[in-house]
């Protein structure tokens, strides 16, 4: 694995120059932020492969002062997703800044940042987001258009040995199938490196699942599917009368949060 990362094999002069200003804007005004996507799965995996944004994570609390940071160095700031993604823009160069997941489950807490990475990401010294958080929040998608399976199969194989597994079981509670769904498949594309995942995760949750086999009494009419691909289970819940596992009382988010959720995804799309 490589000690700094080499995104810039694949950046323009003036998109590493933009992402550059942005992170040294950050790192004047003092406000915590955590680099993820490709920046820093390349860190953990060695693979490098082309970007359009930079993926900063951020605490909730601290979301207003990052954009007004950008607003007053000129950017134009929005929340694209009020309850989960804002951007600053700069002609056609943007930066995202997650808080939470799209379905509203994993708000960037500051567990997030005790448990962060030292890195060198565009010859600044950063932190990046662990292995463990990359996990949790890439496990959920999971639509037509983008799946990234892939990318947990490959941090498994790069830090699986290492990683805290208790600590990710307990991150994803009730939501455990999920990460089952991701641990059976990494040990089909890799049968030579399931050591990777310790014996005791997959007994855990195998005697989970055994347990777990009859119907959830009061749940015929629910239907999670939005969590994981939410344009592909509109069907479920616009024309079979399916609950919106995302909504509250199950989940935690008013049908509005998903109306501006799914508004996103289809002019991101169009």
């Amino acid at each position: 694995m490589q000690d700094a990362i080499t995104q810039e094999d694949f950046l323009a002069p003036e998109a590493r120059e933009f992402y550059c200003q942005a992170l040294n804007l950050l790192q004047q005004a003092q406000v915590p932020f955590l680099i993820g996507g490709a920046f820093a799965f390349e860190r953990f995996t060695g693979i490098k492969r082309d970007t359009k944004d930079i993926d900063l994570f951020a605490h909730p609390d601290d979301v207003p002062r990052i954009l007004e940071v950008f607003a007053e160095a000129g950017y134009e700031t929005e929340y694209a997703v009020p309850h989960w993604l804002a951007k600053a823009r700069r002609g056609a160069r943007f930066v995202d800044f997650i808080f939470n997941s799209a379905h509203g489950q994993l708000p960037v807490s500051h567990v997030w940042f005790e448990h962060a990475v030292d890195a060198e990401v565009l010859g600044i010294a950063v932190k990046i987001c662990s292995p463990e958080e990359m996990i949790w929040s890439k496990s959920y998608v999971m639509a037509r258009d983008r799946y990234d399976g892939a990318d947990i199969a490959h941090l498994i194989l790069a830090c699986g040995k290492t990683m805290n597994w208790a600590r990710l079981l307990d991150q994803f509670g009730d939501h455990w199938r999920v990460l089952m769904s991701h641990l059976v498949l990494y040990g089909f594309i890799y049968p030579g490196q399931r050591s990777h995942i310790p014996a005791w995760v997959m007994q855990t949750l195998s005697e989970r699942l055994l347990q777990e086999t009859e119907d959830v009494p009061g749940a015929e009419d629910l239907c999670q599917g939005g969590l994981l691909a939410p344009l592909q289970y509109l069907t479920d819940l616009e024309r079979w009368g399916y609950h919106d596992g995302r909504v509250e009382p199950v989940g935690v988010l008013e049908p509005e949060d998903v109306a501006q959720w799914t508004e996103h995804l289809q002019e991101e799309k169009a």
